[in-house]
């Protein structure tokens, strides 16, 4: 049996979508969807969204902060990575500029090579070359800059 979908008047909607941006930052597709969900399309969609901003409910800018910030913080991913995921999220350029500076350059740096020296550690494999080069492909896939990860590494082999 199908659960009968319910549908929402306008402003059960906006309360809806008020209590899902509140909950944590979203980005704008991100809420959109949610009204989908909720069965809000087109104009109607356009005006909650432009509700929920009017009443700081959402923010693009501070999502993008939160988000580069957080993933930076928690998930230890690379600038790359969160500037392709904000992309893929539909936030600005504008706003993705901004959000790249929550992430402090030496800290980053010092972040690298942590994540270098633990890579280095836990290999099972002997060769210097190839352990660099996983390194490289690890690295890269969480969105490191390529001249940024070698220097990690030449840095660490040179500290061995």
């Amino acid at each position: 049996m199908q659960k009968e979908k319910k549908y929402y008047t306008l402003s059960e909607a906006l309360l809806k979508a008020a209590s899902y941006c509140a909950y944590q930052e979203r980005s704008h597709n991100e809420v959109l969807a949610k009204l989908g969900e909720l069965g809000v399309y087109g104009i109607d969609a356009d005006e909650l969204l432009l509700k929920l901003i009017a009443q700081n409910y959402l923010n693009e800018e501070r999502f993008a902060q939160t988000y580069a910030g957080s993933k930076f913080r928690v998930k230890k991913w690379g600038r790359l990575k969160i500037k392709r995921e904000l992309q893929l999220k539909g936030v600005s350029a504008p706003c993705i500029q901004i959000a790249m500076k929550e992430i402090d350059p030496d800290n980053y740096f010092q972040t690298l090579q942590k994540l270098v020296e633990a890579k280095f550690q836990t290999s099972k494999l002997n060769n210097p070359l190839e352990i660099g080069r996983k390194t490289y492909q690890y690295l890269a896939t969480k969105g490191y800059e390529s001249d940024l990860i070698w220097d990690a590494i030449r840095l660490y082999q040179a500290q061995e």
